[in-house]
């Protein structure tokens, strides 16, 4: 279907505001799900009984099917029709959001989070694709992802306030609990209000790439295990080592089948573009390092400057008005003045001086003098970056793609940041256990390894700069080039060899 029939399907700019609204809304609770429970999770260990060592699968349990299952789910879209795959996820994702709350014990919970975590995936994944399928002309489309990336980047920092607000005023249980009627009105109004897409469907001359559908499920699963798992184990351990001989062998075995498929699942076309591959590159160094933010800035503010859950979810309120501010008004204006490259060039400096201020966090601190200087330029940035790079990834997709194209995105944003958390919380406990041994006092030897994360964190966005100065470029202004099937010219995009 082209993009014009599609807008045409799509109706009246209020009903698209209306779709819009749900996508989004669909997304905000499949992203606060990935950090509601971190505040939760003394509580629930508690109630539950989980071990120390077993509670880290609270988490874990819904990151992995999440993170496997994206690519899988955004190729589902594009063949079966993403409204269908979309409302799919949100009912399942609804339903085991009232298992998780109706859990008593840690089998039934861990089982639950593994089914939400499925429906967080298929739900996820055709998101974006459906964002910009129904917005074409190219204002439209900036400040629909602009509202998506605000979802998207600020989900978690909301997460982490809502979790303490609901576990300190009621209990753990509510934070799934309020999934169930927000989830039940969002299916019920996107079945009334999306619009159905035909998906390109099976061909009858090509089978459909089941084979390879089990080999990236199982890579991307195994990977983020790997990686999830590895900062207890240690990163240099057999284990871990071991895992991730496997994984590789299991991506290389896929990337083979992809070449050989009649109907591959991941067409190799979609590497062609330059915009496209650079984009994910650059989106996971980039939430490798900005996750460092999001998760010990939270353990400072408790361990070192003793805040409690509501007080830990309040201080990262400002940086989620930021990212709001800049990513709905700001830099829809600046995407379409300056292009989304040089916007995403600015954002990722300001990012990385953002963790090199955390860099700089003592022991004996404050919110005000230690945290809150550097939530101005990591909001800032966090909220340029996040449009302008879902715009440059989906630049490449065309609209029969564009739900692979998504799932892609989705899956670097999950595997970006399981690795940031997996490296960085490592490198934070393994240096303050070091400074613990040389006889520094606690408060000051935790502030050590966050200091040292937060630096490494900014060598990774630093990272996510040079690959976005050297491979991305901004796409044509319409009419300055040959239009594609989007509605948008690609010819930058177009640049195989030379990326």
């Amino acid at each position: 279907m082209s993009a014009q029939a599609v807008a045409a399907r799509a109706g009246s700019g209020s009903s698209r505001r209306l779709a819009l609204a749900i996508l989004c809304a669909g997304q905000l609770m499949v992203i606060l799900d990935g950090t509601i429970v971190n505040v939760a999770l003394p509580s629930i260990q508690e109630s539950l009984g989980f071990s120390p060592s077993n509670l880290g699968w609270v988490v874990n349990a819904y990151l992995i099917p999440f993170g496997g299952l994206l690519l899988l789910s955004g190729r589902f879209g594009d063949l079966f029709g993403r409204k269908r795959v979309f409302t799919t996820g949100l009912i399942v994702f609804t339903l085991a959001s009232l298992l998780c709350g109706l859990a008593q014990n840690p089998a039934m919970l861990l089982g639950a989070r593994f089914v939400q975590g499925v429906g967080g995936a298929v739900t996820s994944s055709v998101t974006l694709a459906m964002v910009v399928t129904m917005f074409t002309e190219p204002k439209e489309r900036a400040k629909a992802i602009g509202v998506y990336s605000f979802v998207q980047s600020a989900g978690g920092t909301l997460g982490l306030l809502l979790g303490g607000v609901l576990t300190q005023a009621i209990s753990w249980h509510w934070i799934f609990f309020v999934n169930v009627p927000i989830g039940a009105v969002a299916v019920f109004m996107a079945q009334r209000s999306l619009r159905a897409e035909e998906g390109k469907g099976k061909s009858k001359s090509k089978s459909t790439d089941a084979f390879g559908a089990v080999l990236i499920t199982a890579a991307l699963m195994l990977a983020v295990y790997t990686i999830v798992e590895a900062s207890g184990y240690g990163f240099g351990s057999t284990r871990t080592l071991g895992f991730g001989l496997g994984t590789l062998v299991l991506l290389a075995t896929f990337v083979i089948r992809q070449a050989k498929a009649q109907d591959p699942l991941l067409p190799p076309r979609m590497f062609k573009f330059r915009n496209v591959s650079g984009a994910l590159g650059t989106h996971t160094l980039m939430v490798s390092g900005m996750f460092s933010f999001q998760f010990l800035a939270v353990l400072y503010m408790q361990n070192v400057l003793g805040f409690d859950e509501v007080q830990t979810g309040l201080g990262m309120v400002p940086v989620s008005l930021l990212i709001g501010l800049m990513s709905l008004f700001l830099a829809p204006r600046l995407i379409a003045r300056i292009g989304p490259r040089s916007v995403l060039l600015v954002a990722l400096v300001l990012i990385a001086g953002g963790l090199g201020l955390l860099g700089q966090i003592s022991a004996d601190g404050a919110y005000l003098t230690d945290v809150f200087p550097a939530t101005v330029p990591l909001g800032i940035g966090f909220g340029l970056a996040m449009p302008s790079l879902a715009g440059l990834a989906m630049s490449g997709a065309t609209p029969q793609d564009s739900g692979l194209a998504s799932g892609m995105f989705n899956t670097m944003q999950q595997v970006g940041s399981s690795l940031g958390l997996a490296i960085l919380s490592t490198l934070a406990a393994s240096h303050a256990g070091t400074l613990l041994g040389d006889g520094t006092a606690r408060s000051e030897a935790l502030t050590g390894g966050y200091q040292l994360a937060f630096r490494v964190g900014s060598c990774f966005v630093l990272g996510a700069l040079v690959v976005a100065a050297a491979v991305l470029r901004n796409p044509p202004r319409p009419g300055n080039g040959p239009a594609t099937s989007t509605g948008t010219s690609r010819p930058a995009d177009s640049d195989t060899a030379s990326a």
